[in-house]
């Protein structure tokens, strides 16, 4: 099956890419660091039909509340993958 990728939806995955680990940003967020600030709705369809979830980590991007908003794999999942995101950026970084 081949899909075609916007050049849009090419900038979002290149943005979301760059999120680090344990951090999140905001739909908002990366509609303007791809170009196109008013476009946070469409960054969600973007990352709702994120051909590679488990390498561009669109888990990382929440709604401007705070809250998880939507993931392919359900909000549940997104939830603990942002858990487990954290405690493990938290042990790297608190080192003895």
């Amino acid at each position: 099956m081949s899909m075609k990728i916007t050049p849009f939806a090419k900038k979002v995955y290149r943005v979301v890419a760059k999120i680090p680990i344990g951090q999140v940003r905001t739909y908002k967020w990366v509609a303007k660091k791809a170009g196109r600030p008013r476009a946070y709705r469409g960054v969600g369809q973007i990352l709702k039909n994120n051909p590679y979830p488990l390498i561009i980590p669109c888990h990382r991007v929440v709604k401007s509340n705070n809250e998880p908003g939507g993931y392919v794999y359900g909000a549940t999942l997104k939830k603990k993958l942002l858990s487990l995101e954290k405690s493990f950026k938290e042990c790297i970084t608190n080192k003895e």
